[in-house]
């Protein structure tokens, strides 16, 4: 298919588990991370609420090598917003994208969402704020049976931007667990991007 074709962003979702996702992507050449709602749930180690999709983090530079791992799925890129594009193999994404769904097959339902993040060397850059960084090495976690997944305080400042009523769910299980570390990199990203954010409240009372 070429990249003049246009998905419905109606179309149903039959989402991965992580442990899917992980099996996919095991093996894999560049760093990846489960995110979303999944990465509050294993940070916190039990399953807490619904999800309707499953969302992974993958840099941005390593795109190409993501489409290859991909193989023969179907992916389109969010480009722009509220449209999807589709993603050919061999095909490459503009700097200014950041969000690809991707299925089996043409027809079945979506069932992975890849976030394209930036990074600046060996660190981490937000795609909303390049002010917001963190050293790669230290961006994930890994569950026992190897599942590598966001730090809940990264996770936690992307939600900040438009709390639904799952985000601040998820805000309440997982905030009390984090330590000092965490709170206080939460805390200063949220000044920088969201001054008054009332979650840095929040932080506060988890000391």
């Amino acid at each position: 298919m070429g990249e003049d074709a246009v998905f419905d962003v109606r179309g149903p979702w039959a989402p991965l588990t992580p442990g899917e996702a992980a099996e996919l992507l095991r093996g894999a050449g560049f760093p990846w991370w489960i995110a979303g709602g999944h990465a509050i749930e294993l940070a916190v180690g039990e399953a807490f609420r619904a999800h309707a999709d499953l969302d992974v983090l993958v840099l941005h530079r390593d795109h190409a090598e993501l489409r290859r791992r991909l193989g023969g799925w179907e992916a389109g890129l969010a480009d722009p917003p509220g449209t999807l594009r589709a993603w050919p193999e061999g095909g490459q994404v503009p700097e200014g994208v950041h969000d690809v769904w991707c299925r089996r097959a043409p027809g079945e339902p979506w069932a992975v969402q890849f976030m394209l993040d930036g990074a600046d060397g060996a660190d981490w850059v937000s795609r909303r704020d390049p002010r917001i960084r963190m050293p790669l090495a230290h961006l994930g976690r890994v569950t026992g049976d190897g599942i590598p997944y966001l730090r809940p305080e990264v996770q936690l400042y992307y939600k900040a931007k438009a709390v639904r009523e799952k985000d601040a769910l998820d805000f309440a299980r997982v905030s009390p667990l984090l330590d000092a570390e965490a709170r206080t990199w939460l805390s200063a990203a949220l000044a920088l991007s969201s001054p008054g954010h009332p979650w840095r409240d929040g932080l506060s009372r988890c000391t």
